[in-house]
Parts: C-alpha cells; structure tokens; sequence
C-alpha cells in the first residue's frame, strides 16, 4: 500500500491576494479535476505560513476547509473532516506529505488534501510591501491510498546546525498598528549555501532509498533563488533539463514550490520522460525534506 497524487490545483492573485480565499480556490479545483466531492476528504493540512493579516487563531486551516466547502455540514452521518495547520517553513509541505502517509495507511481518511501558500499580511501587493521575497499564490495536493507500484516512498528529513538562515517576525516594538499588516523577513548572506548542504543531504538519503534510473529521475526542488534547483541538480548528479520549476515571474512560491512544479509538468506534459520525481524541500532552519515519488505509468494533466 503507497500513497500518490489523485491531482493538484493551483491559484494566482488577481481578484484576491488573500491566502485563504486562494487556497480554497486550489482546493476546490483539485477535487473538480479528480471528481472528488469534498465529503470524501476526511483530513485537510495547510502548510502554508505567511497569512492574512497575521492570522494566529483560529487555525488557518479551518478556514481554509470552508472556503474549499469541505465539511460544512454537521449532522449524525454526515463524514467526519478535520484540519490543522503544519509550520515549517518551506519544508512544511513534505512533513504534511509525511503525515498524510500515516494517515491514510490507517484507513481512516479517504483523501487527505494537503494546501500550502502564503501572501503578504496586509493581503495586498503595491510598492510599500516591493521587498516581499514571497509570490502570492495558493496549491492543493490531493492525495488517496493507492495499491499500485507508484507514490510517495520514505520522507527524509535533514536539520543543520547554527542559527537559522531565514526568520521572519512582526517587530511589535517598532510596528505599533500596523502589526496585523507588516512582517519583517530577514535572509543570512550564506542563506542558499547553507540550504543547499541540507537539501543535497537529504535528497541523496531519498534517492539511496529507491535507487531510481537518475537519467530518468526529474528534480522538483524549493525556490528560495532563481537557480537554486539547477545547484542542487549539479550537486545530485541530475540533468539540467530534469530540473522542473513553478513560474518564478512574481518571486518565490515557498510553501506551493513542490505543488506549483509538478502542477505545471503534469500540464505541459513534461513528466512522460520520466518515471521518478525527487520532491526536495529546504528553508529556514536550515532543514530540509525529500521524498522519491515513483509516477505512475501515464501522466497527464489530470494529474
């Protein structure tokens, strides 16, 4: 028994630049391309960090779930849905990956759809919040027990030592009324190289575990610069042209890199070359997460 990918769903800001309307969005599209109705996922974990306003309560997550119209109705045999939200930076979305496993492989979920994203505080864009390292925008990884020979293999996970390489905080001291509005992000000049060790790490314990055809292995990786994923393709051994990437055009996706990535392969059709995807996350910390994921046989953009 494995766990793979049923679909994937992506949002942009346009009309909205809040993260739980747009993770909704995302949300709603991924059980529309699967055709799986919201009362079928029993569990949905927001990984997303950078929220509304600076949302601490209630949980994100919830609303979330209610924007994506999962769980609404309480009655005596109505199926049961829960949500919570999973912070770590950007390699929250492979712990949720991690969890949802375990999840699933009790039998007690069906589906268990994973979102992540983030936005400015102040959910809006304009030349007061230019220096906002992050894209507004939200993803939905949906995912179902599967018993075939494709899916997610073992999750590593690497921590490195030192101070972390990136922090983000609200200065209440020097913020005052604009606390719900503002985040201060803060980047070490080292912040990639050191990344970059706990990623490669963590990424060749992924890929000793299954020990896939590195020629047709695609490398779907963190974005925390440009060419962040091609330095860690070298370091792997990998292909440049195996290394897939979201669209960059408004800065960095952060927790919706992975899911953005494999969205935009799974539509363009790019992922027919290959039969593995190496997930690799990496943030903060520094730490990082990686994950083989075996394709199943024909991939298309359904998935």
């Amino acid at each position: 028994m494995g766990v793979r990918i049923k679909s994937t769903g992506t949002s942009r800001a346009g009309d909205t630049f809040s993260i739980v309307e747009l993770s909704g969005q995302a949300a709603r599209q991924s059980m529309e391309r699967a055709g799986v109705r919201p009362d079928q996922v029993g569990v949905l974990i927001n990984a997303g960090i950078f929220r509304d306003s600076n949302t601490v309560e209630p949980a994100v997550s919830a609303l979330i779930q209610k924007a994506a119209g999962i769980g609404l109705d309480y009655e005596k045999n109505d199926p049961r849905s829960f949500s919570f939200d999973l912070m770590n930076a950007g390699v929250g979305s492979l712990n949720a990956v991690q969890v949802a496993q375990s999840i699933l492989e009790t039998g007690s979920a069906e589906h268990v759809l994973v979102v992540s994203g983030d936005t400015h505080p102040s959910a809006k864009r304009g030349a007061a919040d230019a220096e906002f390292p992050y894209a507004t925008t939200g993803a939905a990884l949906l995912l179902e027990r599967t018993d075939e020979p494709e899916g997610f293999g073992r999750v590593h996970t690497v921590s490195g030592a030192g101070t972390p390489v990136i922090e983000s905080y609200v200065d209440v001291a020097t913020m005052g009324t604009r606390g719900r509005d503002l985040m201060t992000v803060v980047r070490e000049p080292d912040a990639e190289d050191r990344l970059l060790t706990v990623a490669a790490d963590a990424a060749r314990l992924a890929l000793s575990d299954g020990e896939p055809d590195q020629a047709r292995t695609a490398l779907i990786a963190s974005t925390p610069t440009a060419g962040f994923g091609e330095r860690l393709a070298a370091e792997l051994g990998i292909a440049p042209n195996a290394v897939l990437l979201p669209d960059l055009s408004q800065g960095d996706p952060h927790t919706a890199a992975l899911t953005l990535a494999y969205d935009l392969a799974a539509q363009q059709d790019s992922l027919g070359a290959f039969t593995h995807v190496l997930f690799v996350a990496a943030g903060a910390g520094p730490s990082a997460a990686a994950v083989l994921y075996r394709l199943p046989a024909v991939v298309g953009a359904a998935a």
